[in-house]
């Protein structure tokens, strides 16, 4: 599939509809070398999710019955946003993992929110049922052309400001953000893909050779617990580890909380744990660029829990 016009055509469509998120250049976090990252946590409803939802939205017809989508939290907020901005009914599903803050974020966005126990997969089937009762149109989160060329238009936005990095780090949960960033570089950058060792389907995927069930659990679960990695990201994955542009890497819990707090302390962003699990692969030193090395970090979700302001 050649993925850079559906990304422009993406980006074209929801223009209207997303905030343009802010780089940051600097030293810092005790790495002696500078990073830049993107601030997509300050996209509406606090993540890169706004893009793949208002995308999937605009580019199909929505039907009287409305929207479903299953959702460990970020996601469910996003289509709840973007269904009531243009006036569609929606209905999110969403597992009791997913907490007190991004449960309260969906209700206010107006969906009909059906909170379910157990994780994302658990959300998705009853999801995926109530699609097949109603006729309701499913957004999935991650494993949906539409919703990969939305999550796309994050890295096309980045080029145009002026990314200059060789290698940019991103955290993964059921892959779509980084599977829009593989669509949209094409190789062009070499790509780090980080997950948490407790939740980590595109590391499994990559070692089996092909997706496998996961067992997920851990800080950044209720942002990253998909326990099969999308197909789609799976087959880009695939080709980019085949070319040397991708890189698979995993953090423990305590490297994405002490990443979180230094850019609290630092830099006064506060980010939900997910959000900090891509800049936690450099403070760990999990991955250690080469000296000439520039990178770049996706920041992609602030949906901290439990709300600090409420």
């Amino acid at each position: 599939m050649d993925w850079k016009p559906e990304i422009n055509a993406a980006q074209a469509r929801i223009t209207d509809h997303i905030q343009v998120t802010p780089v940051m250049q600097g030293n810092g976090f005790g790495l002696g070398y500078p990073i830049e990252m993107k601030l997509e946590h300050m996209q509406h409803t606090g993540s890169f999710k706004a893009r793949g939802a208002f995308n999937t939205l605009l580019s199909q017809k929505v039907p009287a019955s409305g929207l479903v989508a299953a959702s460990g939290g970020n996601h469910g907020a996003a289509v709840g946003y973007a269904a009531h901005k243009l006036g569609h009914k929606a209905r999110i599903y969403v597992p009791e993992m997913a907490g007190p803050a991004k449960i309260s974020l969906i209700r206010d966005s107006g969906a009909d929110l059906q909170v379910v126990p157990g994780a994302y997969a658990n959300a998705l089937e009853q999801a995926q049922v109530y699609e097949q009762e109603t006729g309701a149109m499913q957004v999935h989160a991650y494993d949906a052309p539409g919703t990969v060329a939305g999550q796309g238009t994050c890295f096309a936005e980045w080029q145009a400001q002026g990314l200059a990095a060789d290698t940019v780090i991103i955290a993964v949960g059921g892959g779509g953000l980084i599977a829009g960033a593989m669509a949209w570089f094409q190789g062009a950058k070499k790509i780090i893909a980080v997950e948490p060792e407790t939740s980590c389907a595109l590391h499994a995927a990559l070692a089996a050779g092909a997706p496998r069930d996961v067992e997920v659990s851990g800080v950044a679960a209720n942002a990253l617990g998909a326990r099969r990695i999308g197909s789609i990201c799976f087959d880009l994955a695939q080709q980019h580890s085949q070319t040397g542009t991708l890189t698979s890497l995993t953090v423990n819990d305590a490297a994405i909380t002490a990443a979180q707090t230094a850019l609290w302390r630092e830099r006064r962003l506060l980010v939900e744990p997910a959000g900090a699990t891509a800049l936690a692969a450099l403070t760990s030193g999990v991955y250690q660029p080469e000296p000439d090395e520039k990178v770049a970090v996706l920041l992609c979700g602030g949906n901290i829990a439990p709300d600090p302001l409420a």
